[in-house]
């Protein structure tokens, strides 16, 4: 038989009162390391959305980001159009776009007919409805519409893209 050795101070005070081991401090450091981690992941998301947002480019006095000019191309004035609903609650469209040219020298007579492209716009969008904006094929089918549309209006020039800056449908 093997005696019982005599317990110090510091080992009676490591043993917790209900005679199971140690197992508080684990959880608690479990915990720690969780918190810990959530709060790290809780700054970078925001930083990064703050950086998306162009917020740090403020802060830190960066320039902020500028869309490039290229040659042969026209900004169209923003366009507000209410839609074909039916009989269902009102929707409208907000379109800004630009115009890429064939060839720049066109760009004094697109200016021009910038009138009758507006015209054509809104005569075209008046007569869509809200589910024929939604998703991807029916961007891509209003830019060949309109496309088509202005090329007519334009002609003999020539409009190769139209580019969508801001498409709202509410």
């Amino acid at each position: 038989m093997s005696t019982p050795q005599a317990m110090n101070a510091d080992d009676a005070a490591a043993i917790p009162a209900d005679g199971v081991g140690g197992g508080a401090k684990k959880g608690g450091r479990k915990k720690l390391i969780i918190i810990i981690a959530a709060v790290a992941l809780v700054l970078l998301a925001a930083g990064g959305a703050a950086y998306a947002m162009g917020f740090l480019n403020k802060l830190t006095g960066g320039k902020e980001a500028s869309a490039t000019i290229t040659p042969g191309g026209i900004d169209l004035p923003e366009m507000v159009a209410n839609l074909n609903a039916g009989n269902r609650r009102t929707s409208f469209v907000r379109i800004k776009a630009r115009l890429e040219l064939a060839n720049k020298a066109d760009e004094p007579a697109v200016t021009a007919a910038a009138a009758k492209i507006q015209d054509l716009f809104q005569t075209y969008l008046r007569d869509m409805r809200p589910e024929e904006l939604r998703g991807s094929a029916g961007t891509y089918r209003l830019r060949e519409e309109l496309l088509a549309r202005v090329n007519i209006a334009i002609a003999p020039a020539r409009a190769t893209d139209i580019l969508f800056i801001e498409l709202l449908v509410q």
